[in-house]
């Protein structure tokens, strides 16, 4: 389902001021705040708006390595191994892929030692079979979606 216009400014907006109101947030838009509330609520029962929570920063409390772990994983063992995973606190998302690896999960460390000990963890699980690990030297563009939503209701 696409977006319209006013769903990609309101959409915008929320992002760049995530703690404004729906009637301030009406003001800027110059719609009704009725007209925002139910936008509001239809873009949330859709699933566009996934939350309303903060955004935090793994680096600012204290995980400041960031990895990509590839994993290849057991013929039949996908929820044993889905399971395992998600008992590490420090994976943050996982995602089933193709090619060569079966599952690509983002985790987050304290140190590099603290890293390997996160593996050595995640390789203790008899579904996983091998793992290979990219660690992020830097951020050269972050995760962003206002593009996409500026870019949306003109396809």
């Amino acid at each position: 389902m696409a977006i319209d216009e006013l769903d990609s400014r309101l959409l915008v907006t929320m992002r760049a001021n995530p703690r404004i109101g729906l009637t301030e947030l009406a003001r800027l838009l110059g719609v009704a705040r009725g007209t925002v509330q139910a936008r509001v609520e239809k873009l949330t029962a859709r699933g566009v708006i996934a939350d309303f929570g903060p955004s935090i920063s793994p680096e600012a409390v204290g995980y400041p390595i960031l990895a990509f772990v590839s994993l290849q994983i057991a013929q039949g063992r996908l929820t044993e191994a889905v399971q395992a995973l998600g008992t590490v606190p420090e994976i943050l998302e996982v995602y089933g892929t193709s090619g060569q690896a079966d599952l690509l999960c983002r985790v987050v460390a304290r140190s590099t030692p603290d890293l390997q000990e996160i593996i050595a963890r995640i390789l203790a699980s008899p579904a996983v079979q091998r793992t290979d690990t990219t660690i992020a030297l830097s951020v050269q563009i972050p995760f962003r979606v206002d593009p996409l939503l500026t870019a949306a209701p003109q396809r």
